[in-house]
């Protein structure tokens, strides 16, 4: 059903609107399936697929659309997806991450190829940043070691978490190097590679159908080819503001699907929900700010300026914020109905803490806003 309600789409993105159609294919794709991600870690990989050939990962790619990159058709897309489920949302975050830094790249023969794939997707993968996003602001080292050898890097070291993966997947990460200059380098990985090995056996409260690994790797040959950055230092600071922005999207979506919760109980709760100091209304009222400082922001990823990079911090901030206040506030609303074990309710409110932990979590934010103001 799902091939056959969107062969017709395959260039979608050139002709119709990319966010419209993700929302209607979650509607009726996706919504059925939320049950199973959560309960059994179902990876929705057909659905992101079908997103990939809907254009859901290709309008915020630099070079790729007239007027800059789109930054907020890709937050709008897993908007649109995160009313239903915050784990089929990340795992969209994660794609469209891979594909930011491979397109922001000096990499031609990389964009052309692996890029192409990645942006339609053809080739799924996800984002190792956590770490080096960790280790730029002082808070944990480098995971990773690179040597120079001929034609690229043999790379070793392990990395505890990292998502949206398969055996045909790919993502991008960053190695300290340990030969003269030591420097940091950024490429993609492929999944298949020799000496790169793939473990799962954490459960998590929530997001377990996001094919979230842990990420050994033993001497693993990183070729020349897909190198994105080296040094990296430079590279890094130019994606961060797009890596850190999109991730408004899981918020976003997570927020108005709580605010969609609220409102359904009306009719019976109602007359008692009144007395709650958190309503529907407000929550609302609130996303639309914190969703018009987004898409200004979002409107000139690459400015470099101290004042731009600050704003970017607290606005992510306020998503997460927003994101754990909706989910406590749907859960109190929909009551005991919400506190059942197949409940949405209890679903979100377990999702919100993910919005909020995922690097740049709460606490690196604050510290990061910390640290500008000394």
């Amino acid at each position: 059903m799902l091939d056959r309600s969107v062969s017709a789409q395959e260039d979608a993105y050139a002709v119709a609107d990319v966010v419209e159609t993700v929302r209607e294919l979650s509607s009726r794709e996706l919504k059925p399936l939320v049950r199973k991600i959560d309960a059994e870690g179902y990876y929705p990989e057909a659905v992101l697929r079908a997103f990939g050939r809907s254009g859901a990962f290709a309008r915020h790619l630099p070079g790729e659309t007239p007027g800059g990159p789109d930054l907020m058709s890709a937050i709008r897309a897993m908007a649109a997806a995160g009313e239903h489920c915050l784990a089929t949302s990340f795992c969209m975050w994660c794609q469209n991450a891979l594909a930011w830094y491979i397109f922001a790249s000096d990499n031609e023969e990389l964009k052309a190829s692996l890029g192409r794939r990645v942006a339609a997707g053809e080739a799924l993968g996800g984002t190792a940043l956590s770490n080096p996003m960790k280790t730029l602001f002082g808070i944990e080292p480098i995971r990773l070691k690179g040597a120079r050898v001929e034609g690229g890097y043999s790379v070793r070291g392990a990395l505890p978490y990292v998502s949206n993966l398969g055996a045909d997947h790919y993502f991008g990460a960053v190695f300290e190097t340990e030969d003269a200059p030591k420097r940091c380098v950024m490429a993609i990985v492929s999944c298949a590679a020799q000496g790169v090995a793939l473990s799962g056996n954490t459960r998590f409260v929530a997001l377990d159908g996001t094919r979230t690994f842990s990420v050994q790797i033993r001497d693993a040959i990183i070729p020349d080819a897909y190198v994105l950055a080296d040094p990296s230092d430079a590279f890094i600071k130019r994606i961060r503001a797009g890596f850190v922005l999109l991730q408004a999207g899981m918020g976003i979506g997570l927020v108005r699907g709580c605010v969609a919760l609220m409102q359904q109980v009306k009719g019976p709760l109602g007359h008692v929900n009144k007395y709650l100091d958190v309503q529907p209304e407000h929550l609302a009222e609130g996303l639309v700010g914190i969703e018009a400082s987004v898409e200004r922001l979002a409107a000139t990823p690459f400015e470099s300026d101290q004042g731009y990079w600050r704003a970017v911090i607290e606005a992510r901030l306020a998503v997460s914020e927003v994101a754990v206040a909706a989910a406590h506030a749907a859960m109190l609303h929909c009551g005991a109905r919400g506190y059942i074990a197949n409940a949405t309710a209890q679903r979100r409110l377990r999702e919100s803490y993910f919005v909020a932990i995922v690097t740049p979590a709460i606490k690196q934010l604050k510290k990061m806003l910390a640290d500008m103001a000394h």
